[in-house]
């Protein structure tokens, strides 16, 4: 997932029991084509979840964090049960989301990843720990989103989803996000050994998305096409196509002009129309790279991806032969029903 709107374990068997039991097969594709994830946080209203059902297939809540010690996680709370609730009630796969997102840090916290995954010990209690909550609460699996990674954390990431998925009865799945990159070598440079992941998870999901954002680039696009499909590319060349999902935004950044030191923000599609459409300004769609970009009288630059770019990508991915799609976030995004 993006930052988070500053703007993710039990008795382990010996590893040698996963490789000779086999993997847990890809979850299927459904009839008419691919299928669709979509994120949601548990500030989220269930109402957007029964609105969004008909363009979805599965559900991932944001429910569980890493702490900081890197041994243990939170529970979900009330809302976050709510929706896996209201999700499953629509007939969708709803799987927890473990998040290494810091509030203290506003951003991912890589320290405390790396203390997980450095650890066989740290990652066998959380393995463990996730899976008791996944079997005592109803969950239909976990999606790890741990981000900020670097190199020396790759084995250790693996090593995690094995062991989740040594933990859970085999009807659950174990999905991994991993930050998007255009080759094999960038990809190992962020933490991600994409071949032996693409074997121990039943989906690998690229996050093709946050390639330009107001703390770290100038304006542009949030996740061009161009781009998407040359990290799907590098991916498929060791991920097989039917464990591979590539990331939609459902999202827009602001950038501000530097007078005053203001940085600039996430925002919804809907909040970015509303922007615009307030200042009188004039939205520009870039057919290139298949989102939008406004500039305010301020000063103030806008980039987002809407419905119109979601299909863009829903192209892409048919065109690429893909598992499917998914799209951070519910709620932000336009509506998929």
């Amino acid at each position: 997932m993006p930052a988070f709107p500053r703007r993710a374990a039990l008795a382990s068997l010996l590893l040698v029991l996963v490789s000779t039991a086999g993997v847990t097969p890809a979850l299927a594709a459904p009839d008419d084509g691919l299928r669709t994830t979509g994120w949601v946080l548990p500030s989220t209203s269930p109402a957007v979840i029964a609105r969004d059902a008909p363009g979805l297939d599965q559900v991932d809540v944001v429910g569980s964090t890493l702490r900081a010690d890197g041994g243990r996680v939170s529970a979900p709370g009330r809302d976050a049960l709510r929706l896996m609730r209201r999700s499953q009630a629509q007939g969708l796969h709803t799987e927890l989301l473990l998040s290494s997102y810091s509030n203290r840090l506003e951003d991912f916290d890589p320290r405390a990843a790396h203390r997980l995954l450095s650890s066989p010990a740290r990652t066998r209690a959380v393995a463990r720990r996730l899976g008791a909550i996944v079997r005592s609460q109803g969950w239909d699996g976990v999606n790890v989103d741990l981000e900020r990674l670097q190199r020396r954390d790759a084995g250790g990431l693996v090593r995690l989803v094995q062991q989740l998925q040594a933990a859970m009865p085999p009807e659950r799945t174990v999905t991994v996000d991993v930050s998007a990159a255009t080759s094999l070598r960038a990809y190992r440079a962020r933490g991600y050994r994409l071949r032996p992941l693409g074997r121990a998870a039943d989906a690998v999901v690229l996050m093709t998305y946050d390639y330009s954002g107001p703390t770290w680039t100038g304006p542009g696009p949030i996740g061009p096409l161009d781009w998407q499909e040359r990290a799907a590319r590098a991916a498929l060349a060791v991920v097989p196509a039917d464990r591979l999902d590539l990331g939609i935004a459902g999202y827009g950044y602001t950038w501000p002009r530097a007078a005053g030191g203001r940085t600039g923000r996430s925002l919804t599609v809907a909040a970015a129309r509303r922007l615009v459409r307030a200042d009188g300004s004039r939205a520009r769609w870039h057919r290139a790279e298949g989102e939008w970009s406004a500039r305010l009288s301020d000063g103030t630059r806008l980039w987002w991806s809407d419905a119109r770019s979601h299909r863009l990508r829903v192209s892409l991915a048919e065109r690429l032969g893909l598992r499917g799609v998914a799209v951070w976030r519910l709620g932000s995004a336009d509506p998929l029903g």
